[in-house]
């Protein structure tokens, strides 16, 4: 893509590269001052946030930092800008809560309006969702898939927008704080309630039908963008397995060492989406997609593996420490730590291979026959069978439309003469 398509704007002007680095400026400004404003008012309170509470906020951050850096690059696509207002509205939704408390709770009456930053924080939240949808819908070039889908594009608008506006006015407690809404109409409970209960699965049609939006550009892309929705892919893909893993630890398991780990696992679920994202765009390492899922698959099927083989080692071993001894043993915990230990490398192998033959078979088939060509190239001493078996190798693994191979002939040596 040249410079100058760079820069054509959403309307199909040029981006004014002084006026965008000032909206850059004044977003960074903007964003700090929010969270400076919101942590010393933290400080003041004497309070100490959950560490989950800190990782959820830094995880949103990055949308902020990714926003600007595609701003900046792409101005011309407006998931950056999106990005930056998402990171803006988080950054807001923390001075808000803080000032809420500070106001409502640490020194009723110190601060002005407190309930009224409070209730702010719903139209915050709002608009971190509704951009989220639409940056999905855009992904990866800031268009729609099609003109076709312009008309569901307003019809998504207005529904979000409508859920807000219920949430504004909803008669409820207002976060941290526990007051009631400012703007809650009491009157109109029953009919919010009706109108919250028919917009909730229209919202999920539409969060489904960007979802459809994506796998209809992924069918119909190819090449550089089918590599920028594969990133997104990857995301959905990681944000489906917590979601699983979730379910089975609330609905069978009830672990809360895996509840733990699922927090810190969500945290990093949402700092990846703006990566990925901004990785797709910004065209930084695109090409290294495959190696990640690879290793992504490889390491959380070895992971799953070792983690069942080793509680279940602990498990059956305890058993016949008891059936043998009559009490339990440390050493079934020593053993089957030895266990895990000595299988690692070979289990890592074999998931390898199998992984490599079931998803990337092409790329598995090449490698072999690489493998088989590097062996035979060792013992093979007849120049035309090797120049034929490398053309072969070279059309089984690279499938180029023509192939050709072309040896220098041997030049004379110095000083002889032909005859």
């Amino acid at each position: 893509m040249t410079d100058g398509a760079r820069d054509q704007g959403i309307g199909g002007g040029t981006a004014n590269p002084r006026a965008v680095s000032l909206l850059v400026w004044a977003t960074v400004v903007l964003a700090l001052l929010l969270g400076a404003l919101g942590t010393l008012l933290l400080l003041i309170s004497d309070r100490s946030p959950s560490p989950f509470d800190t990782g959820y906020a830094l995880a949103f951050v990055s949308f902020l930092i990714v926003g600007l850096l595609i701003a900046a690059r792409r101005p011309e696509n407006p998931i950056g800008w999106m990005f930056c207002v998402i990171g803006l509205a988080s950054a807001w939704d923390f001075f808000a809560q803080q000032y809420a408390i500070y106001a409502l709770v640490t020194r009723p009456g110190a601060l002005p309006a407190g309930v009224w930053m409070a209730w702010t924080r719903i139209w915050a939240a709002t608009a971190v969702w509704a951009l989220m949808f639409f940056a999905l819908l855009l992904f990866p070039d800031g268009r729609l898939p099609s003109p076709r889908w312009r008309p569901f594009a307003w019809f998504a608008a207005g529904v979000l927008i409508l859920v807000g506006v219920l949430f504004a006015f909803e008669s409820r407690r207002l976060g941290d704080v526990r007051l009631a809404n400012p703007m809650g109409i009491e009157r109109l409970a029953g009919i919010i309630e009706l109108s919250q209960s028919i917009l909730s699965p229209i919202t999920l049609g539409i969060g489904l039908a960007v979802a459809g939006s994506v796998i209809l550009r992924f069918r119909r892309a190819s090449g550089e963008e089918r590599q920028q929705l594969e990133w997104l892919a990857y995301t959905a893909g990681f944000f489906l397995s917590l979601s699983v893993l979730h379910l089975l630890n609330t609905q069978l398991l009830h672990n809360h060492v895996i509840e733990f780990v699922g927090e810190i696992l969500w945290i990093v679920a949402i700092a990846i989406v703006p990566t990925s994202v901004g990785i797709a765009i910004l065209r930084y390492r695109l090409y290294e997609i495959d190696i990640i899922i690879n290793r992504t698959l490889v390491y959380g099927s070895l992971t799953a593996t070792l983690i069942i083989l080793y509680f279940g080692g602990i498990v059956v071993l305890q058993r016949v420490f008891v059936i043998l001894t009559g009490e339990k043993s440390t050493l079934a915990v020593v053993a089957s730590t030895l266990l895990i230990a000595a299988l690692f490398t070979p289990l890592r192998r074999r998931i390898q291979g199998f992984i490599d033959r079931r998803f990337y078979r092409r790329k598995y088939d090449a490698r072999k026959t690489l493998e088989a060509f590097s062996t035979k190239l060792k013992n093979e001493t007849d120049m035309d069978a090797l120049s034929d078996d490398l053309v072969g190798v070279v059309r089984e693994t690279m499938q180029p439309a023509h192939v050709s191979l072309w040896l220098r002939p041997e030049a004379s040596p110095k000083g002889t003469q032909a005859d």
